[in-house]
């Protein structure tokens, strides 16, 4: 006698999953150099990111615009003004 199917599939190993990200990867970090100096150029990034988002949340206090949860508002704000600035100058 042979045991019933259940139907389920096979699941691939997690090793496959893991190894995935270390196959891919990028020929040089990029930098930026500054006064001699090279800095990451995600930290640029970010820097640009949150003088943009002060100068937003100024905006805001300006137009005395009530942000109901602004903890959470500016922190996604430079998050997402750091990715997007990355992936258009450095991508």
């Amino acid at each position: 006698m042979t045991a019933p199917r259940t139907g389920r599939r096979r699941r691939p190993p997690l090793v496959f999953f893991l190894i995935a990200p270390l196959l891919s990867s990028c020929s040089r970090a990029p930098s930026v150099d500054i006064l001699g100096s090279f800095f990451p150029a995600w930290l640029i990034c970010f820097v640009v990111a949150i003088v943009l988002t002060a100068f937003v949340r100024l905006a805001l206090l300006r137009l005395r615009v009530n942000v109901a949860l602004a903890i959470l508002l500016y922190p996604s704000l430079a998050a997402f003004l750091t990715f997007a600035f990355w992936l258009i100058f450095y991508y």
